[in-house]
């Protein structure tokens, strides 16, 4: 499953099914707005009581933890996400305390030349240029450094993504993934094995980038080797955020927060990862088709059963009333997601909102499409012509000048 490689609130109350059913009964109308909770809670996730803010309010708190038959309790996989957004959270609120911006450190050196970083970084942006058109071209809206930094971080993602989606990918193993974790490793420890890696490298030391993403999105490609069916959401919440949701967390530092935005760090990279997230599950709508081809099921196999599907019409591709019915729920599941990532993206640095805008307005297009085929995307692919891109840049370009929320929050 390709990786969607551009930025993204923990996703704490999403369907589990039930509220699937109640959204299908009576005469098949689809949304209920009356009984359909939020898809992403504002709220504070935490095991103890509420939580008081700055300005008074009080959090409610909604428990992440699961009890297994045996009785043992367990994390949810929004739990699990959450508690990585904390951590990279501190790590850039204590870059913020310690300096007004970025230390510079010395350069990284390449093998072989000691001044091949500058090239390495013009190669980088060399594959954005050739992979990633239009988000490339939201990059030159960007300083140079954090130009150079998103590039390396893309590179870095498409590498680790086509190990197991590229022309080798029958080749890579289990040891061939934990040979790439080592070598991030490395790249995290200022020893480069290329000149990819030391672009890489040079970017992490001058960033305030946790590891723990990266590792992440190796996870993710370790999940396409073991498995290609997922019983519920919350299996497939974990498995969408190795793959993309991570790409936010690495990009939020990078991309940088506005210093009039009065929002905390951990909803600006909440929203990051609902972008991921939405972008991932467009993706996965896109392409039902294309994965069943390849005897692979993106889609919770509950909700599938409670809507009346089995995988053999997946693998049939019969585009029924069912389906219908199922593809619009799923399709208004990703729309909240990123009505959730409006909230961060307007909170990020004014010359890094652009190429954010333009990957939420773009990907939204996709769900358009997806409707204006009559939900066949076992057949036909959806995808956003260059006229209706042409269109719906100036839109995202106009959306980046709007500037942070004035609303005060919990302090960063």
């Amino acid at each position: 499953m390709s990786v969607a490689l551009l930025w993204v609130v923990s996703p704490c109350d999403v369907s589990n099914g039930t509220s699937f059913m109640e959204s299908v009964r009576e005469g098949n109308r689809f949304f209920d707005s009356s009984r359909h909770r939020n898809l992403v809670s504002n709220e504070r996730i935490n095991r103890g009581g509420g939580k008081q803010t700055n300005n008074g309010r009080k959090f409610s708190v909604r428990s992440a933890i699961l009890a297994t038959p045996s009785g043992e309790r367990t994390m949810t996989s929004e739990q699990m996400v959450y508690d990585v957004v904390l951590r990279q959270a501190a790590l850039v609120k204590r870059q913020l305390r310690s300096t007004n911006e970025f230390e510079v450190k010395p350069d990284i050196p390449i093998p072989g030349n000691l001044g091949l970083l500058s090239e390495a970084y013009a190669r980088c942006g060399e594959v954005c240029a050739e992979y990633a058109k239009t988000f490339n071209l939201g990059t030159m809206l960007m300083t140079p450094e954090r130009r150079r930094a998103i590039w390396a971080i893309y590179v870095w993602c498409r590498r680790t993504d086509e190990l197991v989606d590229g022309p080798n990918a029958s080749y890579i193993t289990p040891a061939a993934l934990d040979r790439w974790e080592n070598r991030l490793e490395d790249v995290f420890n200022g020893r480069p094995f290329d000149m990819l890696d030391g672009a890489s490298s040079d970017t992490v030391s001058n960033f305030p980038v946790d590891i723990q993403p990266f590792r992440g999105m190796i996870e993710g490609m370790r999940m396409d080797l073991r498995r290609s069916r997922y019983k519920n959401f919350d299996e497939l919440y974990l498995y969408w955020y190795y793959v993309a949701g991570t790409v936010g967390l690495m990009s939020v530092a990078i991309m940088g927060i506005a210093p009039e935005s009065k929002a905390t760090t951990e909803s600006v990279y909440n929203a990051a990862l609902a972008l991921g997230i939405a972008n991932q599950l467009t993706n996965i709508l896109r392409d039902v088709g294309e994965d069943a081809r390849r005897g692979r099921v993106y889609l919770p196999q509950d909700e599938l059963a409670q809507a009346g599907l089995s995988y053999e019409d997946i693998f049939a591709g019969r585009v029924t009333d069912k389906w219908r019915i199922f593809m619009k729920y799923q399709i208004h599941r990703a729309r909240k997601f990123f009505d959730e990532a409006e909230k961060g993206v307007i909170e990020l640095s004014s010359a890094s909102r652009f190429p954010a805008w333009a990957s939420l307005v773009l990907y939204r297009k996709i769900l358009d499409e997806i409707e204006a085929n009559d939900y066949n995307n076992f057949t036909k692919r959806a995808y956003v012509s260059k006229s209706k891109k042409l269109i719906a840049l100036p839109i995202a370009y106009a959306k980046s000048l709007v500037p942070p929320t004035k609303t005060v929050s919990l302090q960063r």
